[in-house]
């Protein structure tokens, strides 16, 4: 008998965990839906079948559930990710808690597998998964020298309270979510700022990229900045390969991949968008040239559904990585 709890299911990535269930056909014999207090109560449906949010406590963490796959925030996935693995679980957990634990893997279910030193696995941050994605496939056909990404990431990434500041906003209001108005501008400021000058959210991407690729050694560096859209993040990637290659051959190196969209015609305006890749598994990938003003250098853009590929999708991913394994 298996046994799934998803938590934070009341949440903007919660909702789309369940649809993710569905879509990825996700069997189980029984499935509990768990969130805060504030929430617990609310119904829900999945699979056709009407489900009640129950709280999080340490009671239901008890149950001896299989599998939990967690979006409620690092504090929350502090207090009970360890508590679900000690009653017999593999945790999912999506949110920055775990990433970087030496002994929790750090997972994108397309470049690397879990070795399970313990039962938790990170699933890494939105911006990081939909870049090393397009990453991986250069990394394979001719090595990594250097990275350096600008991030335009969607509102959408700060949950309700990143969609209510855009579109109250445009009313005029002042945001409850961002230091600055969001409509109608753009922050180069995503998370807290470090004594280093970077943002918590670019160092998550500096570090979550070398732990994924397994290229502890791999300079990397990332501006990480927020833009008026509601959904789905950009990244402009600047890669330095390892190996000569042309235009083409990079271009090449994306071909066939079913998880991969090329898109890449400027001559005919044809180029990834927030609004082409949401709702969609795939990363877009396009406007691929060399960079002149460095050796073997190339641009490569990239769009992503941050709540399913970014989050949701890749978390069940994992899940479904997992229990095929079993």
């Amino acid at each position: 008998m298996v046994k799934v709890a998803i938590v934070g299911a009341t949440g903007v990535v919660g909702s789309k965990m369940l649809e993710m269930f569905e879509q990825y056909e996700i069997s189980a014999d029984e499935i509990s839906l768990l969130s805060s207090a504030r929430s617990a109560g609310k119904k829900l449906e999945l699979f056709g079948k009407e489900y009640t949010v129950e709280e999080l406590t340490e009671e239901t963490a008890g149950r001896g559930f299989d599998y939990v796959v967690m979006s409620a925030g690092g504090g929350t996935s502090k207090e009970f990710a360890p508590l679900f693995e000690e009653n017999g679980a593999v945790v999912i957990d999506n949110s920055s808690q775990w990433r970087m634990h030496e002994d929790v893997d750090l997972i994108v279910p397309e470049i690397n597998e879990p070795e399970l030193n313990r039962n938790i696995i990170a699933n890494p941050n939105c911006s990081t998964i939909q870049s090393v994605v397009t990453l991986e496939p250069l990394a394979q056909a001719f090595g990594l020298k250097r990275v350096n990404y600008t991030t335009y990431q969607a509102v959408s990434g700060s949950g309700s309270g990143g969609l209510r500041d855009l579109e109250e906003g445009a009313k005029g209001k002042a945001p409850t979510t961002y230091p600055h108005a969001i409509h109608d501008n753009v922050l180069p400021h995503v998370d807290v700022f470090l004594e280093n000058g970077y943002t918590k959210e670019e160092q998550k991407m500096i570090d979550e990229t070398k732990k994924i690729l397994g290229l502890p050694k791999l300079p990397v560096s990332a501006t990480c900045v927020r833009v008026p859209v509601s959904n789905s993040h950009g990244v402009q990637i600047n890669v330095t390969l390892d190996k000569e290659a042309n235009e083409e051959e990079v271009r090449d190196a994306f071909r066939g991949l079913d998880h991969i969209a090329l898109v890449d015609n400027p001559a005919a305006e044809e180029y990834p968008m927030p609004a082409d890749s949401t709702g969609r598994p795939e990363v877009f990938v396009g406007r691929i040239r060399k960079d002149n003003s460095l050796e073997n250098t190339f641009h490569v853009w990239c769009t992503s559904d941050n709540l399913l590929k970014g989050a949701a999708q890749n978390t069940v991913q994992i899940l479904k990585q997992m229990m095929k394994r079993e």
